[in-house]
C-alpha cells in the first residue's frame, strides 16, 4: 500500500510538517514532544500546524503560554483562518495560559486562573475520560512555562499523569513544545520516555546563512524519515519544508 493510500485511509486530518516526514499515519491518541531551540521557528510552526489541521477538517485546542491570545488570532488570520467563525463553531479553542503570567485575570472563554499544578490537577481529572475526539489536535506552545510556578517534579508528574494520560483514552493527538537548554537533563528524559515521538526544531548557524531545521528524532508507532530537513518561512509566516 502506498504512502498516499495509507494517509487517505487514515480518515482524519494530517499533522502538517510532521506527517510530511513519516511513511505512514501517526496513530490517533499519540503524544508528541517538540524540543525546540528558542531561536527556532517552532512558534510559527505550531500555528501553521494548527491552521493546517483545521483546514483539513479537524479541530484544534491551542494552549497559549508565551504570546497573548490576540497575537495568536492575528497570526491565524494571516494564515487564512476566519478565527471568529472557527471559534464560534468550536473548531478552534484558545486556552489562555498567558494572561495569568502577567498577574491579570483573563477575559477569554477558556483560561487558567492558576498555573500551580496542585490546583490545576483537580480540575484536570474531569478531562481524563469522555467521548472519543479523534478529530482533535491539542497544541501546547511550551510546557516550560509551568517551571516558573512549580518545582520540576510536580509539573513533570502533572504532564504525565494528567495531560498525556488523556490522549490515548479519547484518541486526541497531543503536540507539546519544551524549550531546549533551560531544564535539568532528567526533566527531558522523563518527558521523552512518556511521549510516543520526539521532534526537534533547531536553528543551524554553522553556515553563513542560518537555516531553520526540523527532524523526527524518534517515533514509536510509525515509520519515519529521521534526517534533518530545512524549513522556509513565507511572507505570512507560514512554515513549510524546503523542497
Amino acid at each position: 500500500m502506498t504512502r498516499e493510500v495509507l494517509f487517505l485511509c487514515h480518515g482524519v486530518p494530517r499533522i502538517p510538517l510532521i506527517e510530511e516526514l513519516t511513511k505512514e499515519p501517526i496513530p490517533l491518541g499519540s503524544n508528541l514532544l517538540v524540543e525546540f531551540d528558542p531561536a527556532s521557528q517552532w512558534f510559527n510552526a505550531a500555528m501553521t500546524i494548527a491552521a493546517g489541521w483545521i483546514s483539513s477538517g479537524g479541530r484544534a485546542d491551542y494552549n497559549v503560554s508565551v504570546q497573548s491570545p490576540e497575537s495568536i488570532r492575528a497570526q491565524l488570520r494571516r494564515l487564512g483562518m476566519n478565527v471568529e467563525v472557527l471559534e464560534g463553531q468550536g473548531r478552534l479553542t484558545l486556552d489562555d495560559f498567558y494572561t495569568i503570567t502577567l498577574g491579570k485575570k483573563s477575559a477569554e472563554k477558556v483560561a487558567r486562573q492558576t498555573l500551580r499544578v496542585s490546583e490545576m490537577s483537580i480540575e484536570w481529572l474531569k478531562y481524563l475520560s469522555g467521548p472519543p475526539t479523534p478529530d482533535l489536535l491539542r497544541v501546547v506552545d511550551t510546557v516550560s512555562t509551568l517551571s516558573r510556578y512549580n518545582d520540576d517534579k510536580a509539573w513533570v508528574e502533572f504532564c504525565i499523569t494528567r495531560s498525556l494520560a488523556r490522549s490515548p483514552v479519547v484518541r486526541a493527538t497531543w503536540l507539546a513544545g519544551i524549550t531546549k537548554g533551560v531544564h535539568e537533563l532528567w526533566v527531558y528524559k522523563q518527558l521523552e520516555s512518556a511521549h510516543d515521538g520526539i521532534i526537534d526544531f533547531d536553528l543551524n548557524t554553522s553556515s553563513k546563512e542560518p537555516r531553520n531545521m526540523i527532524r523526527i528524532r524518534s517515533l514509536r508507532n510509525a515509520r519515519f524519515d529521521g534526517h534533518w530537513r530545512s524549513l522556509k518561512v513565507t511572507e505570512n509566516f507560514e512554515v513549510r519544508l524546503e523542497e
